[in-house]
């Protein structure tokens, strides 16, 4: 070979070199990136209701179950494994006042235990009194006897005046509005409506009252007759406003069994 092509051959190939020095490429390498640790999950064991719990129900292990909860939601006032180990035995034979959905936290105030006594004294708030008082059966003085346990009502009295039917010679009787916005606990036996049915009704409906509403009622059950009016649930919160009753000074007289309102 010739001396001059060995020099255009060594100078091509010194070009190539230098061209690919200065495109900057040189072997391709892969990276393969390690993967991220896995971290265990953030989360605690609270006691939950296992499934839906009726108002009235007493709890056992058939109705409690520890759930995994976010550590970050799960706030004070829910019952967690790690600070209470042994809260299941603790609710065992507690009774519910309020019911409970599946999976629900279990929450303390909700809870009341019993200690043998009956359901009613186990869910009546602190101070506050059941009384019951006669029904007509036929729903006659419970609104059609579609008044349900912790429906909110207000108690009518209606009783004879005496004076007055004695100076008119028939039977006058006036009627007036004894409480209001009172709690049904109960209607006969039933203490809670159950599947959406309506409960039947009984001879008796037991409200919750306070001592002197207790006595009240008491005191008016002898002198009268009380029925309950069925109040709207969007009025129970509600302040109580002053009722316009027209013709005030109005009685009402019975004669043959034909009731009709008068002036006095």
């Amino acid at each position: 070979m010739k001396a001059s092509r060995l020099i255009i051959v060594g100078l091509a190939g010194l070009a190539g070199l230098l061209a690919l020095m200065l495109s900057g490429r040189g072997p391709e390498t892969v990276v393969v990136q390690a993967p991220a640790p896995v971290l265990p999950p953030n989360t605690t064991e609270v006691l939950v209701a296992k499934g839906d719990i009726p108002m009235g129900t007493a709890l056992g292990e058939a109705e409690l179950a520890w759930a995994k909860w976010p550590r970050d939601l799960a706030s004070s006032a829910l019952i967690q494994k790690s600070a209470r180990p042994n809260a299941m035995e603790e609710f065992k034979g507690g009774i519910t006042r309020q019911p409970f959905f599946a999976n629900e936290p279990i929450r303390e105030e909700k809870i009341i235990k019993g200690n043998g006594s009956g359901f009613l004294s186990a869910i009546l708030p602190s101070g506050m009194r059941a009384i019951a008082i006669s029904i007509d059966s036929r729903g006659a003085s419970s609104a059609g006897g579609f008044i349900l346990p912790n429906d909110h009502v207000d108690v009518i009295v209606t009783r004879r005046d005496t004076d007055a039917s004695a100076k008119a010679g028939t039977d006058i009787y006036q009627s007036s509005t004894l409480l209001t916005n009172i709690r049904v606990l109960a209607i006969g036996q039933n203490i809670q409506e159950k599947n959406g049915e309506r409960v039947v009704v009984g001879e008796t409906a037991t409200l919750e009252l306070d001592p002197s509403q207790a006595e009240m009622i008491a005191l008016n059950q002898r002198t009268g007759t009380l029925a309950l009016s069925l109040r709207s649930m969007v009025d129970i919160n509600k302040p109580e406003e002053k009722r316009s009753r027209t013709g005030s000074n109005a009685l009402t007289v019975v004669r043959f069994g034909i009731a009709q309102e008068v002036s006095r």
